[in-house]
């Protein structure tokens, strides 16, 4: 790992390099190759998507409909875990439930105010969502769990998932084979149906729809870059919920911190990924050093040892601060998906801190904790956007819409005063329409009927100026 200390002369310049930290899904070949994909699936559907499946995923089922998966395989997985396997799994289900069910929308109230208008906002959930779920050469319940539940929580009426079949598959399954850990997931998390299908193609035909798949309205969940670069390409056909990089950490730990928990922390993130980013920023020049040396200690025995041995050697640093405070005001600045306080009283150290996907305060609160069973999705933002974007939650999957009344008492008080903000904006026909009301209340005040349209209801007609 990278070592540099903050009175070092070009400490601003190789920081500002780390802070600059991207996706490889900005790069062109990867945009490229997901727009060709992309754009064949929206044009050719299944079929499209069947040979991309057979090609990428080494599955190839008779037609599209071998794709899915549901309930009935779900329920099947799930009994066949062991009982400390389902325990764990519905143990971090009720968690990521009870934590969401907390959330709130923050609505504005529909109130009248002094005119006469009653103004709100009303929040409605979405009707089906796309969940993306890695998979191949790794397994990720956790991820079915902390995106499925806040969408369940929110009221989403259908969900649905995709992942790529196993690589390889497991014996027994005649290719095409989906874990039985996500399965189980996906049947705690009361999701309906999961597609053997994964990158720029399972993307697209989430956006899109096929014959087999059904169009969804938002797609969440991590991917590789070719999932983030769909993602970005379909934004706007569909909503999603952030453009996911690879996965970070940034510890902060004083003098007194424990060697072994700040290397555990930092490899549990490198062992995601060869492009994870670990940072550790530290008070203590002495902490920095054994730090360090636990890392290697540690690597020697780890299973995923090249990955996470290539993610600390190329994206891994300790920065050595003045203090804890210049450590925090660094960490801030980073904006990390994970920030992780190992310092004593850690969460009087949280109102100092503005910009980051979640943050881990003391040494009982290991960042594994949050990836599992703590309770708020582990959906995070990464790459810096920390600096805007949110965790997923409820809010993600819910959608607001303003609603407005007006009594003609109102709509008179304020017509002056639109009339002429229509009028500079040379919009006539937004003048007109508030004319034509007033015109036909004063004819009613006055005494005369408004004219009858169909069904006795009122007609339209035009008031000349």
């Amino acid at each position: 790992m990278q070592i540099f200390r903050t009175r070092d002369p070009d400490f601003q310049e190789r920081w500002t390099r780390l802070c600059a930290r991207g996706s490889d899904e900005d790069e062109a070949p990867v945009r490229e190759a997901a727009a060709r994909i992309v754009d064949d699936v929206r044009r050719r559907g299944d079929a499209a998507l069947l040979e991309y499946t057979a090609r990428y995923d080494g599955f190839s089922p008779p037609n599209a409909a071998g794709l899915a998966l549901g309930p009935a395989d779900f329920a099947r997985a799930f009994k066949g875990l062991p009982p400390a396997a389902r325990k764990a799994l519905k143990l971090a289900a009720e968690r990521v439930a009870a934590f969401h069910r907390r959330e709130s929308d923050s609505l504005v109230p529909a109130r009248r105010d002094g005119i006469g208008a009653t103004l709100g906002q009303e929040s409605r959930p979405l009707a089906r969502v796309g969940l993306y779920v890695p998979g191949g050469t790794a397994r990720y319940p956790s991820t079915v769990l902390h995106t499925a539940i806040p969408a369940k929580v929110a009221g989403v009426a259908e969900i649905v998932a995709c992942s790529p079949a196993a690589k390889p598959s497991p014996v027994g399954t005649g290719g095409g084979g989906v874990d039985a850990w996500t399965l189980a997931a996906c049947h705690v998390a009361g999701v309906s149906r999961l597609f053997r299908m994964g990158g720029a193609q399972a993307v697209a035909a989430f956006a899109y729809g096929t014959a087999t798949v059904p169009a969804v309205d938002k797609i969440c969940g991590p991917g590789n870059a070719y999932v983030a670069a769909a993602k970005r390409l379909v934004y706007g056909k569909v909503d999603i919920d952030m453009i996911a990089g690879p996965s970070e950490i940034l510890v902060v730990a004083d003098g007194e911190a424990a060697p072994a928990e700040v290397a555990a922390d930092l490899l549990a993130q490198a062992e995601h990924d060869v492009r994870a980013v670990s940072v550790l920023v530290t008070s203590s020049e002495k902490l920095a050093r054994a730090a360090l040396a636990e890392v290697d200690r540690q690597l020697a025995d780890l299973p995923r040892q090249e990955i996470a041995s290539r993610s600390i050697h190329d994206r891994g640093a300790v920065v050595v601060a003045k203090n804890v405070a210049e450590a925090i005001r660094l960490a801030d600045e980073f904006a990390p998906e994970h920030l992780a306080l190992l310092l004593p009283d850690a969460a009087r150290w949280v109102p100092k801190l503005a910009r980051a996907g979640a943050v881990f305060c003391g040494t009982s609160t290991p960042e594994a904790v949050g990836d599992y069973l703590a309770g708020p999705s582990h959906v995070l933002p990464t790459a810096g956007t920390a600096r805007f974007a949110s965790p997923l939650s409820v809010a993600t999957f819910r959608r607001r819409m303003s609603v407005l009344s007006f009594s003609p008492k109102a709509l008179a008080e304020v017509a002056p005063s639109l009339d002429a903000l229509a009028m500079a904006e040379g919009l006539e026909g937004h003048a007109r329409a508030v004319r034509v009301r007033l015109a036909l209340a004063g004819a009613t005040k006055s005494g005369a009927k408004r004219p009858a349209g169909k069904k006795g209801k009122p007609a339209r007609r035009e008031v000349r100026r």
